[in-house]
């Protein structure tokens, strides 16, 4: 299989060349290009036509959601995979919404950006490998995280059918969040066996977590679906 052409576009110079070896690391990605502005990641896209772009938010030049949408507009035939430091739901929804691949909050930790890269080397192979696709192998697309965390030999102390139940809690929850707590409520079981299964489905790259500082106490862990 052929590598997966990558542009990156950071106005921080030293990131971007720590993405660049990042790709190196992951293997089957060509690094075509390295922008440190959206005006010269545009230029990068219209000439070297890439495949895949690593994408910050915020430029001196514009914002990286509206380009990534200016881009979509334009029909270019390229994803996106935002890199950015922004924590905001609402950004993320907007990411989303505009068709980014994935979203990885700074500092990248190599861990999360390998799971992410080797799940969109997973997806190009799908869809450029069948002409006519089935309803599991779309799903084993969309849903490649749930997939492998509910079928795979899961490790000690993760139960299978337990497991698959709190993956179930997060579906069609339209990106709300849920703490250790309400996910034992949700399933029947307490609150630090909850915990365990979701720092597994953390570790697995099928959730994400932030902190919710709230109004009152300590501050609380909050799991969401990637």
């Amino acid at each position: 299989m052929n590598s997966i052409r990558t542009l990156i576009i950071e106005d921080d110079v030293k990131i971007s060349e720590l993405h660049r070896r990042f790709l190196e690391k992951v293997g089957g990605f060509e690094v075509t290009g390295i922008a440190n502005s959206l005006a010269d990641g545009e230029y990068m896209i219209d000439v070297l036509e890439p495949e895949l772009v690593l994408l910050d938010l915020f430029f001196p030049d514009g914002n990286g959601i509206d380009f990534l949408k200016k881009t979509r507009q334009q029909g270019k035939s390229v994803d996106f995979i935002l890199i950015t430091a922004a924590k905001e739901v609402h950004l993320l929804q907007e990411a989303l919404r505009g068709g980014a691949f994935d979203y990885i909050v700074k500092p990248v930790i190599f861990d999360r950006f390998k799971v992410s890269l080797e799940k969109f080397r997973s997806f190009r192979h799908e869809l450029t490998r069948c002409a006519f696709l089935e309803q599991q192998t779309i799903d084993s697309i969309i849903h490649p995280a749930a997939e492998t965390a509910e079928t795979a030999d899961s490790p000690k102390g993760i139960d299978p059918i337990t497991l698959k139940k709190i993956c179930g809690v997060f579906e069609n929850t339209d990106g709300k969040g849920f703490s250790a707590e309400e996910v034992g409520k949700a399933i029947g079981a307490s609150r630090n066996t909850a915990r365990r299964y979701l720092e597994y489905l953390l570790s697995s790259g099928f959730l994400y977590a932030d902190i919710d500082y709230g109004t009152v106490g300590r501050p609380e862990r909050i799991f969401y679906k990637n």
